[in-house]
């Protein structure tokens, strides 16, 4: 089974740590690496942005990531959060084998 990352921003610790729990829980995603205080500029409004996020790498199977998508943006707070997906290609095999367990 094909497995990818999802790449996810949050506006805080505390939204990523509540969205990781609830994806998590709901065995949308395997786990999540959480990294705090990443400065994202960005386009937006019609001016250039700078803000302090929160990065979050959550790990899951290909064919969940629809349904992971539209869970992250019913709980999410930005109005158009980054979410994207990231083909694993290789790895370690009984990592690998473990998110595929953690999702079924």
């Amino acid at each position: 089974m094909s497995v990818v990352t999802i790449y996810v921003t949050a506006g805080s610790l505390d939204e990523a740590k509540n969205i990781a729990r609830t994806v998590i829980g709901e065995r949308l995603a395997a786990c999540a690496n959480i990294l705090e205080n990443v400065t994202s500029m960005f386009h937006w409004d019609g001016a250039v942005q700078e803000e302090i996020e929160v990065a979050m790498i959550l790990k899951t199977r290909r064919d969940l990531v629809t349904a992971l998508t539209e869970r992250i943006k019913k709980i999410h707070s930005y109005e158009c959060p980054c979410i994207t997906a990231h083909d694993i290609v290789d790895g370690h095999g009984r990592f690998l084998s473990w998110i595929n367990a953690e999702t079924a």
